[in-house]
């Protein structure tokens, strides 16, 4: 698959020494310090970490959402450090439910870094395959590596964009959250609840299976039915979530099926902020 790496070809490339930075992405939206508690605790051998809130996001501001996208040269300088350049090949992964590394794929894609592979079913699948995790921690000291930026403005959308296309007949506008988030019945995270007038709701928990160790998608047939009316249409998608993290895991899963696509980052967080936008309830 696209983008994907299973975790027994990635345990064949690390035996047989090939050049790979491994960038550890774990991520828990109710527990926003897990990911660096659990890279202590153990990760794949040599990888690094990146956490989603303080590497892979700008800080928090009036409006942009919970997760404002990093700034591309910020982030830039932090992987040059791990030993990245444009044409080096990364992989990143989480635990299997691939919000961190799918997010962090998107915006290496974005800033011209297209090399990426995220790892298939995460540390559950690395483990069933016989992979091992250790303690510890590789230095970031690396000056040889420079990082050209190329800025891919078409992968991204923000928020006027996406209001001049509420209930647009050429545009699909996507919230990848749970249906309960979607309706507005319960909202953990954020002081409004509901979704943006006119999305369709395609949580991308549904496309993910229960257990990791075979992977992290479900398989091809399910995929295609899930998303059996983006697939092939001429319309403009737009994915969105709460603040554009798991929006990035329905973007990697069209990637198999060559669906263009854009992003809204900010998503359903920034949207709240714009006094007057309005929020709807229930199903569409």
């Amino acid at each position: 698959m696209k983008n994907l790496i299973s975790a027994t070809d990635l345990i064949n490339k690390l035996e047989n020494n090939e050049d790979i930075v491994l960038i550890d992405c774990r991520f828990n939206l109710l527990d926003r310090s897990y990911g660096a508690r659990a890279y202590k605790e153990g990760h794949i051998k040599g990888a690094y970490i990146l956490d989603v809130d303080k590497d892979l996001s700008a800080p928090i501001t009036e409006h942009g959402g919970f997760n404002p996208l990093a700034d591309p040269k910020e982030l830039a300088a932090k992987l040059e450090k791990m030993g990245i350049d444009n044409d080096t090949y990364i992989v990143t992964y989480d635990e299997g439910d691939l919000n961190g590394p799918s997010k962090l794929m998107y915006q290496l894609m974005y800033m011209g870094i297209k090399n990426v592979d995220v790892l298939d079913g995460g540390i559950p699948a690395f483990l069933h395959a016989g992979g091992k995790l250790e303690s510890e921690i590789p230095e970031a000291n690396h000056t040889d590596k420079k990082i050209t930026l190329d800025l891919d403005e078409d992968m991204m959308v923000d928020m006027e964009y996406v209001k001049a296309r509420l209930y647009d007949p050429n545009t699909i506008i996507i919230d990848s959250r749970s249906n309960e988030r979607y309706q507005g019945i319960v909202e953990p995270a954020y002081c409004k609840a509901g979704h943006i007038p006119s999305a369709k709701n395609y949580f991308f928990n549904d496309i993910l299976n229960d257990n990791f160790e075979n992977g992290s998608y479900k398989d091809t047939e399910f995929l295609k039915e899930h998303f059996k009316d983006l697939i092939g249409t001429d319309k403009e998608i737009i994915l969105s979530c709460g603040s554009g993290i798991a929006a990035c895991v329905n973007s990697l899963a069209l990637r198999q099926f060559d669906v263009p696509h854009k992003i809204y980052p900010g998503s359903f967080s920034d949207w709240i902020t714009y006094e007057g936008n309005e929020i709807k309830t229930g199903n569409e």
